[in-house]
Formats: structure tokens, C-alpha cells, sequence
């Protein structure tokens, strides 16, 4: 009678546990957020040294900021205007193969819109009359 209820005070053996269906997730997700973060360290990096040669701090901007306003209350010494060098004009046949070339691309667009529909053929009209003049207005 021992032998039966120390048989019956046993469990039954258990299963053995799944297999780890994701174990690979975890070194998965490491290793691209690691990649996420050099990849962000990197681009801030280089995106300061194209500013200047030095890092750029809190400190050294806020001093740069008071400086600039301090200057231009002190004195109205403004800096001139950038200087633009005149571009080369277009000839004409080259201006009116643009124009064709814009009328082209707008016959290709499909709206479904009136109101967009009706703006496109105002558009289309103009270039006709561009292409058609003798001389072509410069802007």
C-alpha cells in the first residue's frame, strides 16, 4: 500500500518546454537600433563639421546671437546685398522647344477636377500664344 501512494503523490511528468520561437528578435532589434543610433551620430557629426570647423555649442551660439543684435543696435552696419552675376540669356529656339516641350507635358496630365481641368487649359492656352509669337517677352 506504501507503493501505491507514494505512485499516486507523484506528478506526471511534464512536457518539456517549447522551443524559443524568437529568440533571434531580441539580437535582431540590438543590433538595428545600435545601427540607427551610429548612423544618427555620424550624419549630426559631419552636419556640424560642414558649418564650421568648430563643434557648434549652446553656449558659443547664444554669445553669437547677443553679439549680432548687439551690433545691429549699436550701429545700422549692415552687410550688402549679395551681388548675382547675370545669367547668359536663352536663344529663341531653344526657349520655344521648352515651351512645346511644357504644352507636351500638359496635354499628358489627367484631372478629374473641373476647376483643375480648366486651369490647365488656361495654361495651355498661354503657351500656345508664347510659342506662336514672333518674340518671345523676357522675364
Amino acid at each position: 500500500m506504501a507503493t501505491e501512494a507514494a505512485s499516486s503523490a507523484t506528478p506526471p511528468p511534464q512536457p518539456p518546454p517549447p522551443p524559443p520561437r524568437y529568440k533571434f528578435i531580441r539580437p535582431l532589434l540590438l543590433a538595428a537600433s545600435f545601427s540607427i543610433g551610429a548612423y544618427l551620430y555620424t550624419t549630426t557629426n559631419k552636419e556640424e563639421k560642414r558649418e564650421g570647423d568648430e563643434p557648434v555649442t549652446a553656449v558659443s551660439s547664444t554669445l553669437a546671437s547677443t553679439n549680432t543684435s548687439t551690433a545691429s543696435v549699436g550701429h545700422s552696419s549692415t552687410s550688402p546685398p549679395a551681388i548675382r552675376e547675370p545669367l547668359e540669356p536663352i536663344p529663341m529656339d531653344q526657349q520655344r522647344e521648352l515651351l512645346k516641350w511644357m504644352l507636351e507635358e500638359k496635354r499628358k496630365v489627367k484631372t478629374k477636377d473641373p476647376q483643375e481641368k480648366k486651369k490647365i487649359d488656361e495654361e495651355k492656352a498661354l503657351l500656345k500664344q508664347l510659342i506662336r509669337a514672333k518674340s518671345i517677352p523676357s522675364l
